[in-house]
């Protein structure tokens, strides 16, 4: 694999000494797998693949390589190295190239090498890491108009972890640095821990929603709760309740351009919860959440989910929960 930092370059041309100053101000570091120059061998379609984290279900992600016409894939990442680089064109395969930016600064959302990738780019792919840095860094700027202009082109478009916090119309952007657990968002809703973002992306697919990831495996169903009520609660009166779609580890809801998703497991019994924003409040109640009556549908390996609305076909089980005094409860 070969990396290309841009300090680097301008070092190696003569521009810029390749100092220890000048390495740890760098913004952006590129790492390069294949030949990114030439037309995809296939067509390309729309789509967007909602990971959960962890490891990768490789069906998922020869859909997502399906759909990017097994062309140029760009990985967008803030922070540790050109890993998916390798992954995609060394272990996956079918692809004719896969490039690794990791911006550093905000200052590389202006990159004039990075969004000539983008606009070129058959798929894009945002990396895990930490969503914080990436509404910092991208937000208002060059890179999130790209990524929009992406999927108003027809491209597909994938995250994964804080890559899919990254996608619906509003996120968690953990942006005190904390990870908020289910309990503490129980208790305190609507308070400072609960760090809901919006005017980041804009895709007609996600209106109206909020993600979470390793939802079942790090019990995130009540912070998710927690995350539609601060949410709700900032919308017009009038505006249609949020949903919530939370995706296991090791999961993918991969969504057709028609709204259309079907969940890739790579363990049995996991997938995605869809969580129902109309039995949770609108508006801002000091003290812990209450809510009567929440419903959660869980998409398995045979259920269809359709975005942006939310319902679910073949679901593999629906329960309603209550919520109050700090917890949530099960009702019959």
């Amino acid at each position: 694999m070969r990396k290309r930092s841009i300090i680097g370059l301008l070092a190696i041309a003569g521009l810029a000494p390749l100092s220890a100053g000048s390495v740890q101000a760098k913004a952006l570091d590129v790492y390069l797998e294949g030949d990114p120059s030439g037309p995809a061998p296939a067509s390309v379609s729309g789509g967007l693949l909602l990971m959960g984290g962890g490891d990768h279900d490789i069906d998922a992600m020869r859909w997502f390589i399906a759909k990017a016409g097994h062309g140029h894939i760009v990985i967008l990442r803030a922070s540790q190295h050109g890993e998916a680089s390798t992954e995609f064109y060394r272990e996956l395969g079918g692809v004719l190239s896969a490039e690794t930016f990791v911006t550093h600064r905000r200052s590389a959302s202006y990159d004039k090498h990075l969004l000539e990738a983008l606009r070129k780019a058959d798929g894009v792919f945002i990396a895990g890491g930490d969503q914080a840095r990436y509404v910092r860094r991208w937000r208002g700027t060059p890179i999130a108009e790209a990524l929009d202009a992406h999927v108003r082109a027809g491209k597909p478009l994938a995250g994964t972890s804080a890559g899919l916090a990254m996608l619906g119309e509003y996120l968690y952007g953990c942006m005190d640095g904390h990870s908020l657990t289910s309990p503490e968002g129980l208790a305190d809703p609507y308070g400072k821990g609960t760090t809901i973002e919006t005017g980041f992306l804009h895709l007609d697919l996600l209106k109206a929603v909020i993600t979470d990831s390793h939802f079942t495996e790090r019990g995130r169903l009540g912070r998710l709760f927690a995350f539609i009520a601060k949410a709700q609660a900032s919308r017009p009166a009038d505006a249609p309740p949020l949903i919530g779609v939370g995706v296991d580890e090791g999961a993918s809801l991969a969504v057709e351009p028609d709204g259309t998703g079907h969940v890739y497991p790579t363990v049995a019994g996991t997938g995605v919860s869809i969580v129902s924003g109309a039995g949770i409040g609108r508006v801002k109640v000091p003290g812990p959440l209450q809510a009567a009556r929440v419903r959660v549908t869980f998409a398995g390996e045979q259920s269809v989910v359709h975005l942006p609305a939310g319902y679910v076909d073949k679901p593999d089980r629906v329960q309603d929960y209550s919520a109050g005094g700090g917890t949530i409860t099960q009702l019959p």
